[in-house]
This record gives structure tokens, C-alpha cells and sequence, in this order.
């Protein structure tokens, strides 16, 4: 009962915030956060994905391996180099993101890259929405969505929402909405949703698009907002659980965190396998999103990605 991480892994390069400013390498990615947060929740975990054959890529696949992370779908190209994104914060940790992001290695992995083995022998696929920014890597993104499926995989969609990755707005929609259709986990934050309602349903509530999202089989929907409650939603239920309060000086893998905590969280007292449909109870799911919770709490309390995500002793339970 693994989990697999598909999608862009690339450097941060974190701004220390003084002028004359300097930035400090850090491993990321999205997806490469996430199955790092679960592999140090002690949950196997492995990351699928292509990286540049060059230095960057060299180093993020020691940084995921010496994270616990099992690289075997790991691919390498020496067509384009390994992505960067150079990450600014303002005082209370928020971070702004300037993407060399295309051309990038990442966006290269092709339908033809993928094991059999990798649908067949794992319980959960993870993905966001940075490998639907092209056609070729959404295409590529959608087959591995329906192959989970198919296989009965879990399936858990982060939106992660990076406007300035996009060349044109005008497939944005389109994509993601396709990728809800095919999740079982959605996770938005405040932001992405009203970009959903605002965008997708024009003249609509938020509650109308929620409900657009359940409407597509989606079985746990997730709503983060900074250090504001956890909106959880269930096919039949909904609830709110707090956030734990701390002072942020770094946000940049918080998401992940959470999303990692989460799906650890998920695997271990839920087991999913391909035989077992996922459903939770209200109860279960506010114990899952609690626990998430503090995962993201504890990140954005450290600096980087890798090097902020907690382990499970990290959580005290």
C-alpha cells in the first residue's frame, strides 16, 4: 500500500530577504514535497517524474532518496534542464514564485515512461495541477489518472494553482475540472476555490461550486486557508477543524505537508487497496484533516521544503 507522486520536482532557490538579496538551494517540487512529507511520515512513497541529466537533477534525486523516497519511476532526459523557481518571502512568510519553468525537464514525461507496475502494485496516485500547463504533460497527467482508476487506485488532487506557469489562462479550467472528475481527494485553498466559482460559475455561490465539485464523485474535498479553519466536505457532510496557531516564517511547503500528512494518514488507518472503495465518516475525516493540519503547522515554522516537512515523531502521535 504505497503512494505515488507524479509530477515536477525542481530547485528553490529561497531569497533570504536583505538587500543585496541571496537565494539558497533547496529541493521541491510539489509532488517531490508531497511524497517526501509521506516518506517521513514512514509510509512508502515513491516519485515519478523526468529531470534534467544535469546537476539540479542529480541533486534533487540524492536530496529524494536521502528523504526515504523510492525513485525507481525516476526518468531523465538531456533534452531540457531541471526546472527552477526562485521563492522571495515577505515578513509573515508568505512567498512569491519567479518560475525558469518552460522549457523544463519535467514536461517531458510521456505516456510511454510509465511502468505498468506503477498502477498495478500501489494503492494511491497524487498529482497537481503544475503537469497540465502544456498539452503534452496534461495529456500525459490524464492517462495516469485514468490508469489509477482503472486499476482502483486512490486518486488525490492538490490544485496548487501557479497562474504564472501557465502561457494562456484559457485551458486552465477545462483541465482541472477534468482532473476533479477523475479524484476521489481534492484538496483547494481559499484562493483556488474562488478562482473555481468566480471563472467556472459566473453569477453562482461558492456553495454551488462545492457542489459542482462533490457532483463528480469526489468522496473528501478539502478547503485550506492559511491559518483559518479546514473546510472539509463529504458526499453527505461537511465540518471546520482549526489550525494550529504559529508564527509562519516560511509557507512554501505547507500545502504539501499538509497533503503528505494527510494521505500517510489515509494509508495507514484506511488501507486503501484497489479492492476497497474509500469512504470515511465525518468523525474520521475531521481526525485526518486535524493531523494534517499540524504537519502543515509544523512546516511553515522551518525553512525550504524537503528540509521543513515533519516526520511523525515531529507530530508527537
Amino acid at each position: 500500500m504505497a503512494l505515488v507522486c507524479f509530477g515536477e520536482a525542481l530547485i528553490d532557490f529561497l531569497s533570504d530577504g536583505k538587500t543585496p538579496e541571496s537565494f539558497t538551494k533547496y529541493a521541491g517540487g510539489a509532488p517531490a514535497n508531497v511524497a517526501v512529507a509521506a516518506a517521513k511520515q514512514g509510509v512508502d512513497a515513491y516519485f515519478c517524474g523526468m529531470l534534467g541529466n544535469d546537476m539540479f537533477g542529480q541533486f534533487l534525486a540524492e536530496e529524494l532518496q536521502a528523504n526515504g523516497v523510492n525513485t525507481r519511476y525516476l526518468e531523465y532526459t538531456d533534452k531540457a534542464k531541471t526546472a527552477l523557481a526562485f521563492v522571495s518571502l515577505d515578513k509573515q512568510g508568505e512567498r512569491s514564485f519567479s518560475f525558469y519553468r518552460p522549457p523544463a525537464a519535467d514536461l517531458l514525461f510521456r505516456q510511454t515512461h510509465f511502468s505498468d507496475d506503477m498502477f498495478t502494485e500501489h494503492s494511491v496516485l497524487h498529482i497537481c495541477s503544475n503537469s497540465l500547463t502544456e498539452e503534452n504533460i496534461y495529456k500525459t497527467t490524464v492517462y495516469a489518472l485514468e490508469h489509477a482508476r482503472a486499476n482502483n487506485m486512490l486518486v488525490s488532487f492538490d490544485m496548487n494553482l501557479r497562474l504564472n506557469l501557465w502561457s494562456s489562462t484559457a485551458h486552465i479550467l477545462d483541465r482541472v475540472w477534468h482532473c476533479i472528475a477523475l479524484s476521489d481527494v481534492v484538496k483547494l485553498s481559499r484562493e483556488e476555490l474562488e478562482y473555481l466559482n468566480a471563472n467556472s460559475h459566473s453569477g453562482k455561490t461558492e456553495a454551488q461550486t462545492i457542489a459542482a465539485i462533490m457532483d463528480k464523485q469526489t468522496q473528501l474535498l478539502l478547503i485550506t486557508d492559511g491559518a483559518n479553519p479546514v473546510e472539509i466536505y463529504l458526499p453527505n457532510d461537511s465540518a471546520k477543524v482549526a489550525a494550529p496557531n504559529v508564527v509562519a516564517v516560511d509557507t512554501t511547503a505547507a500545502g504539501d505537508a499538509f497533503v503528505g500528512g494527510l494521505l500517510a494518514e489515509i494509508i495507514r488507518k484506511f488501507k486503501p487497496t484497489r479492492d476497497i472503495e474509500f469512504a470515511i465518516s465525518l468523525d474520521e475525516a475531521k481526525g485526518l484533516v486535524a493531523y494534517a493540519a499540524k504537519c502543515g503547522a509544523f512546516a511553515v515554522q522551518r525553512y525550504g521544503a524537503f528540509a521543513a516537512l515533519p516526520s511523525k515523531a515531529d507530530i508527537g502521535e
